[in-house]
Formats: C-alpha cells, structure tokens, sequence
C-alpha cells in the first residue's frame, strides 16, 4: 500500500487538558506505525507526540496561558512581525472571545501553501475559514468529534444571569464562523452515530459527507493493574470543572447523599478545579471537601492506575460526541455508571449501568447497587474489557481512516483531472 506525507492540524493540543491532545497523540502514532509520515501542526499548549511523529510549532498568542491583561500586553508587545491574526487575536480575547481557531486557520493556510508536499491534509475540528481555501488545494477531511453548539446550549441554560449569557455568547462566537464553513467541508469524518446526526442538524451538513470512524484507546495502557488493590468505596469521574456539559454537579449531589450511608466513601475527579468557581462553591455548600480530590496533569499510564485504585467509574455527562472516560473505564475493568445520552449507549452496549441523564437520585441508588452486588458488576466490567478491545483498537480503526483517506486523495484527482 502507498505511503503517505500526512499533515494533521491541531489549533491547540493540550497534551493533558481533554480530549483533543489524546486524540493528536493517537491518531498520529497510529498512522505512522502504518507506514505513513505524519507531521503534527500545531499551535499552543503543543502534544506529546510518539518519537516517530515530527511536529511542527505553529505558534499563536496563546494568550490563554495567563488571564492577566498586564500579562497579554506583554505577550502581545514581544510579538516580532505582528499579522493581522495576531491583532484580530488579541482584540478579540480583550473582548471576551475565544479566536484560535480562526486565527490557526489562516496560519495553517499561509504555511502550507509554502510547504505543500503533502499528500493529505486533516484537520481536527478547527472548523475554520483557512479549511474552505485547503481543501481547494490538496485533499482534506475535516475531524468533528461534536458540534459545539451543544457546548453553547448547556453552558447557557447553567445560568439566568444577564452578564454571564452575554460572556458565553462573546466566548462562542466562533460558531458563527463553524456554521458558515462546516456546510462547504466535502469530507467530515466523526466519531459516533450521535455525533453524526447532530453534525447535520446544528452545522446543517449533508449526512452523505460525513464517515463514522470511532476512536481508538491505547489497550496496553488503560488496562487492568491486578497487583494494585482497588478500594471498595473510591469513585473516580473524569470531569473538566465549571464545565456544565460534563454533569458533575450531579454526581457531587450523590456524593454528598452517599456519605451519610458510607463512611470513608471518596470521589476522584481526573480534572482542575477552578478556584472560587461553580464547583468550589458547590463542594463547599454540600460540606463535601474531605470526600473529594482533584488530580490533574496526569499521564495516560497515571490516569490507568487512578482507576486500577478505584471500584466505580462515574460518567455523568450531559452530552459526550465520543466519551474518552467511558472506553478507558471499560478498558481497566471498573464497573461502569454512565448517563443514558447521546454516544454513551453505542460504546458501553451492554457492559454499564446506564442512568438518565440529570437524575441524582437514579445514580444514587446505582451506586448503592454495585456496592451492594459488586461481584456481579465486576464480572459485567470485565466482559466490558474485551468489548472495548475487540471494538475500539487502534488497529481495526486505523484501517478504516486508511480506507476513507484513500478514497478522499482518489475522489480529489478525480475531480482535477
């Protein structure tokens, strides 16, 4: 099979914030032990790559490192030969927007058209103007893991506060740009059934478009440790704080009705907690702030053993385009609570408990449940295990994105011929 120069864009690739740095270290490893030559490019906070993957440092303001306005000035000032996505970035963060994609748009454009050896070009969900000038010029899929438009729908309906609506409508402008330029993206490749569905509607995109290729997970890494011992009441969720979309208000609410029942009873949240945030605040009300730890920057063999330690995982989300948490629960063998929403159900089968979504009280009594039968539900977890290796290795997946890049560089000659 032909071997390829392949170029994947990430407008920001943080290696342990979220999903989209796991997914820029995967997917590139997986395609170069394939045989193909992947360069990354990508802007700040930059991946940890595998050694067989160059990356290449597109670097923006990154005026996100520090919410200091002394600081951005400085930023901004030490900039040698200012652009006018440079300027565009800054204003438009001073106002309370979030523009990295638009702006990595364009300088993934510019440089590319200098450095155009490229077989494929993929792009992961910038969703951004420069994408519309690429797919002109070389062959490209446009990754969507889910519209944000759901991100924008929960955030608001978190608060009735004028000043916080008016702020997430600053922070969300860029939809305005994703919905203009989804529609004009001929080839989508997304990782769920869900997603695809709710691509279409919110973006507006023409199904036929859209390829349904799920995600890998690193099997050998997100695997059950048998020589630690798992705690017989140690929760463990993943959760990005103050983010309404993960649901984690919720399961603190079971928590702190849990206690009273289960002395010693302790939830792990793999994420940062905001100081004096949402989520502080509710911790506090709920006098809950001996039974929960924040554990954050940690690596994927950390996060594996996070769960080897723990007896139920905890998936509380209000809405997941394709569920990191949820394969890696199942992957270490750790019973599994999860909301009965969007993607959920197409990756756990029939190896979870799945509750509805926003139902404090349906978690409560699940958890109780599993603590209750726990055998039972360990047996269930581990058939969990060989359901997430048999569906979700990155072998199996990896020869389907070669399938559809294949077929993207083959329809692109076609169409120049």
């Amino acid at each position: 099979m032909t071997k390829l120069n392949i170029a994947i864009l990430s407008y920001r690739s943080a290696p342990f914030g979220g999903g989209q740095g796991v997914y820029i270290h995967d997917i590139s490893k997986a395609l170069s032990i394939m045989g193909h030559k992947v360069d990354v490019i990508s802007g700040p906070p930059y991946p940890n790559l595998s050694e067989e993957v160059n990356l290449i440092e597109l670097p923006g303001l990154d005026l996100f490192q520090t919410f200091s306005f002394k600081e951005r000035m400085k930023i901004f000032w030490k900039k040698e030969k200012k652009n006018f996505s440079d300027i565009y970035e800054f204003i438009s963060v001073l106002l309370g927007g979030f523009p990295e994609m638009r702006t990595f748009g364009y300088r993934a454009r510019d440089y590319l058209i200098l450095n155009n050896h490229y077989d494929i070009v993929i792009d992961n969900q910038s969703i951004s103007y420069g994408m519309i000038d690429l797919q002109k010029i070389f062959p490209f899929i446009e990754i969507i893991h889910h519209p944000i438009t759901k991100d924008f729908k929960y955030e608001m309906e978190q608060s009735n506060k004028l000043l916080y609506k008016f702020s997430r409508y600053r922070w969300y402008s860029f939809l305005k740009m994703q919905k203009k330029v989804a529609p004009k993206i001929s080839n989508i490749i997304t990782p769920s059934i869900n997603s695809l569905k709710d691509i279409s509607k919110d973006f507006n995109c023409d199904p036929r478009r859209i390829t349904v290729i799920q995600n890998g997970l690193d099997i050998d890494v997100f695997r059950p440790y048998k020589e630690i011992l798992r705690n017989p009441l140690r929760l463990i969720t993943t959760a990005s704080a103050d983010v309404p979309l993960k649901g984690l208000d919720y399961t603190l609410k079971s928590l702190a009705e849990l206690k009273k029942d289960f002395a010693g009873i302790h939830l792990i949240v793999i994420g940062k907690l905001k100081e004096e945030g949402h989520t502080s605040r509710l911790i506090e009300k709920l006098n809950i702030q001996d039974e929960v730890t924040f554990k954050t920057n940690l690596t994927k063999e950390e996060i594996a053993k996070e769960y080897a330690k723990s007896s139920i995982s905890l998936v509380s989300s209000l809405y997941e385009g394709f569920g990191y948490p949820v394969i890696e629960a199942m992957s270490c063998g750790v019973p599994l609570i999860a909301a009965n929403t969007s993607s959920i159900p197409e990756l756990v089968g029939e190896f979870a408990s799945l509750i509805p979504a926003k139902d404090t009280k349906a978690q409560i009594e699940s958890i109780k449940n599993v603590i209750q039968k726990y055998d039972h539900y360990k047996d269930i977890a581990e058939k969990g295990r060989e359901h997430i290796i048999t569906k979700f290795n990155w072998l199996k997946i990896t020869e389907e994105y070669e399938k559809t890049i294949f077929k993207t560089i083959e329809n692109f000659k076609n169409a120049n011929v």
